[in-house]
């Protein structure tokens, strides 16, 4: 055979082997083209069919443009902690501010609620911080603090809990302090105070969680089956689990379902989704303070141990102020059988009106008016009943900076 025959023979390949041929190196070619050109797009899909859209750096974007709406930058740092051996170190996201204040003055630390953070207190900052060092502070297994592994039984949670707040006041160096919680927080900081009460110079409790006892004696509501079922069916899940569970559209859902909480920072924040984006990545991510409010938590927001049923352990000189939103569905009537209860201990009550169970939020001016005269009195310690004296508390009077001033707690109509 020629040359040229065997040419023509090794390129002379049937029409349908072609056709493969053709149809195999397009397909080829077309898929590199995607995977070359388009790497943003299927970047983009990646980054969105990972499921909650959140990070411990977008948590810290969130927080720090939080703070951006203060009047001085923010001073804030983690603080390493340690509970045990085993466990090894944690770290306590913590906020301070005006630590060169008068050695005179008390300092004021603040506890955050459940499903909070330190961002939240943008509102009482820069008021409560005028005249004396505040620190404000992630609760462990919240916001940007580290996210142990809890204990499911409620009294071992609140007892980590509790740790790990004296862990951080030894490592910040506070020897006497104020120590204001809210909701959750004023729970912790009670447990605390009844613990380590040679710290404490003032406990604040505003709205608390957890103090009165499931009401017995209440007609018992019959449910209905389907509402049983779905009881049921939520009652393995943790209290955010929705959040997380809606994945994409978790950032859109807070601002859905909670614009409210949105709104009450519409004086100091320019645009209300800081807010809530703050919220979502403080809870987005593992729930590992959750899973321990719920171990302490009862059905229908009752506290498995009932802190009014352990108020008696708080030492009597420590001297307690009660600060509730008037219009707020925490039962503020606890606070009054605690003032008659510790009937040789200082015990106030104030009521807000117009605030609700945010009232730290709800009304922010009246509330750190409120505090902030609740400090001085702490830092004079001029009232007879510190000294443990039995007086009537209605009608006690201090001075406070040079003037006498009178002590009036609001009544329950």
């Amino acid at each position: 055979m020629s040359e040229k025959g065997i040419i023509r023979k090794a390129v002379d390949i049937p029409p349908r082997t072609k056709f493969r041929l053709l149809l195999t190196a397009s397909s080829l070619t077309g898929l590199s083209y995607l995977l070359t050109i388009n790497k943003s797009f299927l970047s983009w899909i990646g980054g969105w069919l990972r499921w909650c859209p959140t990070s411990t750096e977008l948590l810290e974007q969130a927080e720090a443009k939080m703070f951006s709406y203060l009047e001085k930058p923010p001073e804030t740092t983690f603080v390493p902690i340690n509970l045990n051996e085993e466990d090894g170190e944690y770290r306590i996201r913590t906020f301070m501010a005006n630590r060169e204040a008068d050695e005179k003055v008390t300092p004021l630390v603040l506890l955050h609620g459940f499903a909070s953070g330190i961002g939240l207190w943008v509102l009482n900052i820069d008021s409560l911080s005028q005249d004396r060092p505040l620190y404000a502070l992630d609760i462990l297994g919240f916001g940007l603090s580290s996210r142990p592994v809890f204990n499911r039984d409620a009294e071992v949670a609140e007892n980590q809990f509790v740790e790990s707040i004296e862990a951080w006041r030894k490592k910040v160096g506070l020897k006497k302090f104020i120590l204001l919680g809210h909701s959750m927080g004023g729970f912790l900081a009670t447990a605390y105070s009844i613990k380590y009460p040679e710290r404490i110079q003032h406990l604040i409790l505003a709205d608390p969680w957890g103090f009165p006892t499931p009401d017995l004696s209440a007609k018992k509501v019959e449910l209905p089956i389907w509402v049983k079922a779905i009881a049921a069916m939520l009652k393995p899940f943790n209290p955010l689990a929705g959040l997380r569970a809606a994945g994409p559209w978790g950032p859109g859902l807070v601002k859905r379902l909670r614009p409210d909480i949105l709104r009450k920072f519409e004086n100091i924040v320019a645009d209300p989704s800081d807010v809530g984006n703050y919220i979502y990545h403080c809870n987005a991510q593992y729930p590992s303070g959750e899973v321990a409010f719920k171990a302490m938590s009862a059905p229908f927001g009752w506290a498995n141990r009932p802190m009014i049923e352990r108020i008696s352990q708080l030492r009597q000189d420590i001297p307690v102020s009660f600060v509730y939103g008037a219009r707020s569905w925490i039962d503020s009537s606890s606070g009054y059988k605690i003032r008659e209860m510790r009937e040789n201990s200082f015990v106030e009550i104030k009521l807000i009106q117009g605030a609700g169970h945010h009232v730290y939020a709800d009304k922010a001016d009246e509330f750190n008016e409120v505090v902030s005269k609740i400090c001085k009195k702490a830092d004079v310690r001029r009232v007879s009943t510190y000294s443990g004296k039995s007086t009537d508390i209605s009608s006690a009077t201090l001075n406070v900076d040079g003037g006498e001033e009178k002590i009036i707690l609001d009544k329950v109509l």
